[in-house]
């Protein structure tokens, strides 16, 4: 899930990568790691980029023409969707038989628009898909880890959750933060308290930490969790966000049908396999009726918060003291 490794020259060159999907930022991956493939095979290769819109029989022509300079091209076609129609059946006769020196690669932004393209593409033995899928929250953390592990190294599931609630669903800055602390803490393993030194203070992580010590039940930790976070700065709406979350994932948790596998049941729940333990453990504590009144608190709380009440702090308090109560100490 970081993206592909570096693909052999003769895997691209005289063959067509077809990139399709939404995640740009893998999307992108896909490109380099031809580019740099194709490099890697010959220094003095030349790399040439158009759109859709732009791309003619003869604008591919002149792109896959060898130079005074080398014979080996890559050439990239963004935004493939906006193909003009009349230079469909151009792009897809040198698709079936593509330039043994030329390294091409279409990328489709995702879409409906110009599938039918895409759908002629992909019959020709001589094109390989690479495909991106939107991530589902519970696969964030995966990606961290596999990030991590690209660079040689290892973060325990804690911390990688840790790592997504305090950077966001954001790959390119997940991606940042994996290298910056795998840089940092070569050969050691990536702990909760190490992206804590460099993440900790992130508003989000503060607000999921009031949160998560709510719905366990302990009070006393969680009102002081809200009140860090309050200092600093964290916005209102970010806690009773965290609150609704917390909420959810016990609510789908207790609902989802009993005897499933820990995979399938992850799933159902949209949390990845080590939170199912965490969430499992908290549920115990709750019953259907308290859950059900916990999530009426939620939004009450967040109503106050977005519409009249004076003091945000005492709201929120008010719902940590709340949510706390109807949890079963058992």
């Amino acid at each position: 899930m970081a993206g592909p490794s570096q693909p052999r020259a003769a895997d691209v060159l005289g063959r067509v990568t077809l990139v399709t999907g939404k995640e740009e930022f893998l999307n992108e991956r896909t490109v380099v790691a031809v580019r740099d493939s194709v490099r890697h095979y010959d220094s003095e290769s030349e790399f040439s980029e158009t759109v859709g819109s732009d791309l003619s029989l003869a604008t591919l022509g002149e792109l896959a023409a060898p130079s005074l300079f080398s014979s080996i091209r890559c050439v990239v076609v963004r935004a493939l969707e906006n193909l003009p129609e009349e230079s469909v059946d151009g792009l897809l006769a040198y698709a079936a038989a593509p330039s043994d020196e030329v390294a091409l690669v279409l990328v489709h932004g995702g879409g409906q628009k110009g599938s039918g393209t895409l759908t002629k593409l992909r019959k020709l033995d001589t094109v390989t898909e690479s495909k991106s899928g939107e991530l589902r929250p519970s696969e964030y953390p995966s990606f961290v880890v596999s990030e991590v592990r690209g660079h040689g190294a290892t973060i325990d599931p804690d911390a990688a959750d840790f790592l997504v609630q305090a950077v966001g669903q954001d790959l390119r800055s997940l991606a940042a933060a994996a290298d910056q602390l795998t840089s940092d803490f070569t050969g050691q393993s990536i702990t909760a308290d190490k992206v804590k030194q460099y993440f900790g203070g992130r508003a989000e992580a503060k607000s999921f930490a009031v949160a998560d010590a709510a719905f366990w039940g302990r009070r006393t930790e969680a009102l002081e969790e809200l009140r860090w976070a309050l200092d600093g700065g964290t916005a209102a709406v970010l806690v009773t966000s965290a609150f609704a979350g917390g909420a959810r994932g016990v609510a789908r948790y207790k609902s989802a049908p009993r005897g499933m596998r820990e995979a399938d049941l992850a799933r159902e729940v949209g949390v990845p396999p080590w939170k199912l333990r965490t969430i499992r453990d908290q549920s115990r504590g709750w019953s259907d009726g308290g859950i059900a009144r916990a999530i009426q608190a939620i939004a009450r709380a967040d109503a106050d918060i977005k519409g009249a009440a004076s003091d945000a702090s005492y709201t929120l308090e008010r719902l940590v003291l709340t949510v706390t109560g109807l949890r079963d100490p058992r």
